[in-house]
């Protein structure tokens, strides 16, 4: 008696009903222009497998619960809480240290920028995303100043902001392309002498003043290493000296500093 072939197809899926992602969309009264391009794109550095805590700070309701509900239901990023104001938020930054903050700037009491200034004075290593209605290039300046590493609309895809998250905490800067050279234009137009910082960029050596400017054009890791014809790792080297001579603790404040002394350039369709 001949066996009878084995069924090598898979067995069909379960019913089980499956959650769909939620779709994040401003509340009534926000602003719905959606800005146009990406972002920068850099690789993510930091070890996949740890799990990323995550703080949302927004007053409204409907926008807060739905950024609540999309990190609780994805692998690898832990929310620690949602609040509605930056005093709030600082406290638990000072407490808790979490890896990225999504921040709102029209807050009740404390604005947004002050309270990432604050957090990053309180918990140097908590990466701070401005999330907002308002894109006011004076704005994002600003937030950018007070040590923010990414600014960007509310009108961003769930799974946009998912990844923001992730290269946030990598220590990358995440910015709309159609908003790096009007920060840049704002920052060179409203820039003041610093002797300070002008010694300490004169600090860097050649290859790392060259990487800076890279950085601060938006270049990623990846894209700067082939440049050079040098290693990701060995960029990342050079990254850490450059903050080290810059006395600075993040990408973030090391490219504000280029920014703000003349040192970068635009190096590519934006």
């Amino acid at each position: 008696m001949v066996a009878a072939p084995h069924d090598h197809r898979l067995p069909k899926p379960s019913h089980r009903q499956i959650m769909p992602r939620p779709e994040i969309r401003p509340c009534a009264g926000y602003q719905k222009r959606v800005a146009s391009g990406g972002e920068l794109r850099t690789p993510i550095s930091r070890d996949m497998s740890r799990v990323l805590r995550v703080l949302v700070v927004d007053d409204h309701e409907m926008f807060s619960e739905a950024l609540a509900l999309l990190f609780e239901h994805q692998p690898g990023i832990e929310l620690v809480a949602a609040l509605p104001a930056g005093e709030e938020a600082v406290t638990r930054c000072r407490d808790e240290a979490p890896d990225v903050v999504l921040m709102d700037i029209d807050l009740p009491g404390m604005d947004g920028i002050e309270a990432t200034r604050r957090i990053r004075t309180a918990s140097p290593g908590t990466r701070v995303v401005v999330l907002s209605a308002m894109e006011s290039p004076t704005l994002i300046v600003s937030a950018m100043a007070a040590g923010a590493s990414g600014y960007l609309p509310k009108t961003r895809a769930a799974d946009d902001l998912v990844a923001v998250v992730r290269r946030a905490a990598a220590g990358e800067i995440v910015m709309a392309d159609d908003d790096l050279p009007v920060v840049l234009d704002e920052l060179r137009t409203g820039r003041e002498p610093n002797v300070a910082a002008e010694l300490a960029l004169r600090r860097l050596t050649a290859r790392e003043t060259e990487i800076l400017r890279a950085m601060a054009g938006g270049d990623a890791t990846g894209e700067i290493a082939k440049t050079l014809g040098i290693s990701s790792l060995t960029v990342q080297s050079h990254v850490k000296n450059i903050l080290a001579k810059l006395g600075v603790h993040s990408k973030i404040e090391a490219v504000t500093m280029a920014w703000r002394n003349g040192l970068a350039t635009v190096s590519r369709s934006v």
